[in-house]
């Protein structure tokens, strides 16, 4: 199956032979047992500095993308399927990549990019148009995710699950419930929505004594940017954190737009560190944190009571935020970044704020990257 495109019963959409199968496994899935499951605590790395310095994917994790209409999630979701690779690890790697509800366009760019960078060799895709039937965009992240079971489980692989758009399928689930009569719960949707959606991202996860493992990535557009909304309300329960994209971003043409600052990866604190990125990453991403959570705060104070009532400690900061914003989450959809190129991206932005401020790192790591930098740049200007 690996490097096909398939429709929703597995028909092939390439042109290519039908598939004879070695297995037939019920589309629903087998319940893990969760004393079976094993902790998310490798690294994978995707190339983008927003996700893998401050809200690092961790193997077995399931972390959503929360986007909005008219953002470019379809980009995103093709550079994470184009660069995602667990370090460390000689283990196979396979993307499963299912597209519902989505348009001939977006399917068309898709297949192209996965066939242009040499991912479709490597990968899974189930496409699911949006003038498909309701019922078969209900099936197609169920068909996905048990071809991923099977490699996983069964091969022994790291598989990455890439799900665009989650919104459709509710929306899909909606329209069936409402036919067959249900009674509707919150905002129309059925009430059993949240089992529904626990029942699709809790086949993600790492199982003892078997080498392959289920990373999900679940990409939905939230309806009127409303994280309040069912959809990515519940989303956010069940799921290990967001990526959240921010709209001001993408107006100032910044890609891919992540809003570091709401996004969270509740277990990034397990994938990083000696062993896994390099032992200065915790420092490092804590500190630009701070810093870029108190450089918005600047630019916000100095928009309302202008560029006199800031302190020039406040200016840098207000600098600081604009130049993280430019330097470090504006990369382009195909710029590939390793890690060690994104702590050393961080480094040279945390140069720009004095060393009292640096409260966040360990001074054995200030000695070893800050300072070196910042010789450097004192260096350059004599």
């Amino acid at each position: 199956m690996l490097g096909r495109v398939f429709d929703v019963m597995c028909n092939p959409k390439d042109g290519g032979a039908p598939i004879i199968p070695e297995m037939k496994l019920d589309i629903n899935g087998q319940p893990i047992n969760p004393a079976a499951r094993d902790y998310p605590d490798e690294f994978i790395q995707t190339g983008i500095s927003a996700i893998d310095g401050l809200n690092t994917l961790v193997r077995g994790q399931k972390l959503p993308v929360f986007s909005a209409s008219g953002l470019p999630h379809a980009e995103l979701a093709a550079q994470i399927a184009r660069q995602a690779k667990v370090l460390n690890n000689d283990d196979k790697f396979a993307v499963v990549f299912a597209a519902l509800g989505i348009t001939y366009e977006e399917a068309e760019f898709f297949m192209q990019d996965f066939r242009k960078t040499g991912a479709i060799e490597r990968a899974v895709m189930f496409i699911n148009l949006a003038n498909d039937p309701a019922i078969e965009r209900i099936s197609t992240p169920k068909m996905a995710l048990t071809a991923a079971e099977y490699l996983a489980f069964e091969k022994g692989m790291h598989v990455l699950v890439i799900m665009t758009d989650i919104t459709n399928y509710c929306e899909a689930l909606r329209e069936i419930s409402a036919a067959r009569k249900e009674v509707p719960g919150r905002r129309g949707y059925p009430g059993y929505l949240y089992t529904d959606l626990a029942t699709m991202y809790e086949r993600a996860g790492r199982i003892r004594g078997k080498a392959g493992s289920i990373t999900q990535i679940p990409i939905l557009t939230m309806p009127e940017d409303d994280k309040t909304h069912p959809i990515p309300d519940l989303t956010g329960y069940i799921t290990e954190g967001q990526i959240i994209f921010g709209r001001e971003l993408y107006k100032k043409g910044y890609t891919p737009p992540i809003d570091v600052l709401p996004s969270l990866s509740r277990l990034k604190q397990k994938g990083i560190g000696e062993g896994k990125t390099r032992e200065d990453h915790s420092g490092n991403m804590n500190q630009l944190f701070a810093a870029y959570a108190k450089g918005k705060e600047c630019k916000e104070l100095s928009a309302i009571l202008g560029d006199a009532a800031l302190t020039p400690l406040d200016r840098q900061y207000a600098v600081f935020a604009e130049e993280f914003e430019k330097k470090y989450i504006n990369q382009g959809f195909y710029t590939n970044r390793t890690i060690e190129e994104t702590l050393q991206i961080g480094w040279e932005l945390l140069t720009l704020l004095p060393r009292s401020e640096m409260k966040r790192i360990k001074d054995k790591f200030l000695e070893m990257y800050y300072d070196p930098i910042k010789a450097k740049l004192e260096e350059d200007k004599k």
